[in-house]
């Protein structure tokens, strides 16, 4: 199956820790970084959850947020350090390519948040995305 999300992380997860009707799944990335997603409790069940298992996590390029200082203060559970490889600005929207420890993200944002972020080639930042952003897929 093609999918349209850019963001395809493969991984393995770590933990599950279920609730009532939410579970959230630690995967740590082949890169070495950890991202927890919040999925349904029947989903684990369906996609058969559990410690070991390979996983993609899947974060559509809409839902990443970059900053370029130190983050503090947030309840976004997902944050990746990485550097910007390459920035396609068109009228109101920008893609901008970020390469993170095993791999690479895109953030689709607007074109006036890359111009006073200040990106370019080479600018260190750190992708945000919440952990209900985050989706998971198994083979």
């Amino acid at each position: 199956m093609s999918l349209s999300i850019r963001n395809q992380i493969p991984g393995t997860v770590t933990a599950v820790t279920p609730g009532e009707a939410m579970a959230t799944v630690r995967v740590r990335l082949d890169g070495g970084q950890d991202v927890t997603a919040a999925v349904t409790v029947d989903a684990v069940k369906d996609l058969g959850l559990a410690e070991g298992s390979a996983v993609q996590a899947l974060v559509k390029a809409t839902e990443v947020s970059l900053a370029t200082g130190p983050v503090e203060g947030l309840s976004i559970r997902n944050r990746l350090p990485g550097t910007v490889r390459g920035v396609a600005t068109g009228a109101a929207m920008a893609s901008v390519r970020i390469t993170v420890e095993g791999g690479e993200l895109t953030a689709a944002i607007t074109k006036e948040a890359v111009t006073d972020l200040g990106l370019r080639e080479g600018t260190a930042v750190t992708a945000l995305f919440k952990s209900t952003e985050v989706s998971l897929a198994t083979a």
